[in-house]
């Protein structure tokens, strides 16, 4: 370790040194080997070569050692988009040289094994995400097809099986636009194609329009839609009012579908500080502990076979979070089995900053 943090003078005198006291002992052994007496020329060797090679030592060191050193470091820095190197690109001999490159080095080598890793993980994701995206387009695609393909099989010929068939058929359909819809608007979020506009507005208002919008799709199985008796007070907060919208909408959407007949769905604010917090909750079947961390994800089911029941597309929570982020705000939900279900959000109550 004491060698560890050297300089370049350093070094070079070192190995000169190393040089002298070899042939100083060197001369010593062949004057005790041939009994010679000692003489000043035994020390003198020892010193003239010290001083002449340190210059040589110095120069050759410099120019196929810490050069070609100097020149990997600065291509590590310039990659990483570090600190310019002093002096067009070298360092001081001052310098704690071979520290700042073996610091350097390391820092580059654990950045290069996290991009590793992140690539992995991508290419993980990416293989999932196209099997995901294959799977939900089959499944609409081939039950239409089925359908017509009975129907030109001889069902049109009956007026009541080419109706039903007819009608299965476009709702698969219709399931396919509104997955392709949803993969646009994803692919926007993720890409900061959407842009927002963010303006002030009530949110109370907002929400008394979602729930009236949900309210037939809500009496089919009979569940209540209520806001908290003390939130119907005009509450105003700064984001994209078209694309909150959106967020209260397949939350509220969501608890229905999945809500118990005769269900209630509640929605409360909540001030935090300069935020407010928007909670829709419900007193549902309940998630799972193991589902809540992947609820966000890209096509991730709980019942896969009862979502798609619903004509869910798998993507709403997903986009909601981006939605959500794009405003640089928290999403989140928590559940119990058998209790219900609570989705949150905040907003800020005051103009973001650009």
């Amino acid at each position: 370790m004491a060698f560890k943090n050297l300089k370049l003078r350093q070094v070079s005198l070192l190995i000169s040194f190393t040089v002298a006291a070899v042939s100083g002992i060197a001369l010593c052994v062949e004057a005790i080997v041939d009994g010679w007496t000692f003489q000043t020329y035994m020390v003198l060797i020892p010193l003239v070569l010290l001083v002449t090679t340190f210059p040589i030592v110095h120069y050759l060191v410099d120019l196929f050692i810490y050069r070609r050193i100097k020149v990997l470091y600065k291509l590590v820095s310039n990659e990483k988009g570090g600190q310019e190197l002093k002096e067009g690109g070298t360092l001081q001999e001052n310098d704690d040289f071979l520290e700042a490159v073996e610091e350097e080095m390391r820092r580059y080598s654990t950045s290069k094994q996290s991009e590793i890793q992140a690539l992995k993980r991508m290419e993980t994701y990416r293989k999932e995400f196209i099997g995901n995206v294959s799977h939900e387009l089959k499944t609409p695609i081939f039950n239409a097809q089925g359908y017509i393909e009975t129907l030109l099989d001889g069902g049109m010929e009956d007026g009541k099986v080419n109706m039903k068939y007819l009608e299965k058929a476009t709702r698969n359909l219709d399931r396919l636009g509104n997955i392709v819809e949803d993969l646009i608007m994803l692919n926007q979020y993720e890409t900061d194609i959407m842009q927002l506009n963010i303006q002030p507005f009530d949110i109370s208002e907002l929400t008394k329009q979602v729930m009236d919008e949900q309210e037939l799709q809500a009496s089919k199985k009979n569940i209540e839609l209520v806001i908290k008796e003390d939130t119907n007070s005009k509450r105003k907060i700064f984001a994209d009012r078209k694309h909150i919208h959106h967020v209260l909408s397949n939350l509220v959407n969501n608890s229905i579908k999945y809500g118990h007949e005769n269900g209630l769905t509640k929605i409360g604010f909540y001030d935090v500080e300069d935020k407010l917090l928007i909670e829709v909750s419900d007193n549902g079947p309940g998630i799972a502990s193991e589902h809540l961390t992947r609820l966000f994800e890209r096509f991730y089911r709980v019942d896969k076979a009862r979502s798609r029941g619903h004509g869910g597309t798998g993507l709403g929570l997903s986009i909601c979070k981006h939605i959500v982020e794009a405003h640089k705000e928290k999403i989140h939900v928590r559940s119990t089995i058998d209790i219900g279900t609570t989705f949150g959000f905040t907003l800020s109550t005051k103009a973001l900053e650009e």
